[in-house]
């Protein structure tokens, strides 16, 4: 299994690939907020360890097991968005508290809140009385 800093690399990755068709060095480095030189050392990484195939010069390309993580990076990603957002968190305080979080849970317990969400999720007035109690202790 990858790192936590892994994890946020390949999950970059994937989601450049998804909505761009390609992910280049300097997107990355940008979205991450580091320097161009540590993508490039963490891509030599990650082809190492064959979550992608990279060529020095021409770029690279995410192999199946790297598809692989980057959905379940990405799912993970999503259902944590969309649990703290039922549990009524801030919509400001959403992404970084995912990002704060992500890489401290189980599988197991993200397939938990998994359930939680689908629950409050087939029934919207389970999320209305939600609002209720938390309205009540204010």
């Amino acid at each position: 299994m990858p790192t936590p800093s892994m994890e946020d690399y390949i999950e970059i990755i994937y989601n450049l690939i998804e909505t761009k068709g390609y992910a280049r060095v300097s997107d990355i480095a940008e979205a991450l907020e580091v320097h161009p030189s540590s993508v490039t050392k963490m891509v030599q990484k990650l082809d190492k360890d064959e979550y992608l195939n990279y060529e020095k010069y021409r770029g690279f390309i995410l192999t199946e097991k790297g598809k692989k993580v980057g959905e379940k990076l990405v799912f993970r990603h999503e259902l944590l968005e969309n649990f703290l957002e039922i549990i009524g968190v801030e919509e400001g305080n959403i992404y970084n508290d995912v990002e704060g979080i992500e890489h401290h849970l189980s599988w197991n317990s993200i397939d938990r809140l998994g359930d939680l969400v689908k629950y409050f999720k087939e029934d919207k007035s389970r999320v209305t009385a939600l609002r209720k109690i938390q309205k009540e202790n204010k």
